[in-house]
């Protein structure tokens, strides 16, 4: 069975919703919310109007941000690397940036997956942890293209 989040990564990732009507537009999701205390109400207004969030979701948006640039930038050497080839640039040079690459690629990884374990230990529930990082799938879908 497939993974939900996963589901929404790639339609995301295929602009599968960037059209949206009211795209750009502020949602007011907090209008008659039955889960909110009548008692705190015009305090979440106050701190969602000044900008403020939980401070889980703001660290979920630093790695995917983080996971994102990761991805890109071995993007960058694959598709510069296939370039040299073209360019019939020497072989070992090309061998020795991509080695390089995958190493900063898996440490970054090691780090941001470090990064997803203490996220999912701060958000209160289970339904909202993201899952761990599979280095080989991630390095599949730069490669495969």
């Amino acid at each position: 069975m497939p993974n939900i989040e996963e589901l929404l990564r790639r339609a995301m990732a295929e602009g599968k919703f960037d059209n949206l009507p009211g795209k750009g537009k502020p949602l007011h999701l907090d209008e008659n919310n039955p889960h909110v205390d009548s008692d705190w109400e015009l305090a979440y207004h106050i701190l969602k109007e000044g900008g403020y969030s939980l401070p889980w979701i703001e660290t979920l948006h630093e790695i995917e941000n983080d996971i994102e640039t990761a991805r890109q930038d071995l993007r960058r050497l694959w598709n510069w690397g296939h370039a040299a080839i073209s360019a019939s640039q020497p072989e070992t040079n090309i061998s020795d940036e991509w080695e390089r690459a995958l190493k900063l690629f898996n440490n970054r990884f090691d780090a941001l997956n470090k990064r997803i374990r203490l996220y999912n230990l701060e958000v209160p529930n289970a339904r909202f942890q993201r899952p761990i990082l599979n280095y080989e799938l991630e390095l599949k879908k730069i490669t495969s293209v």
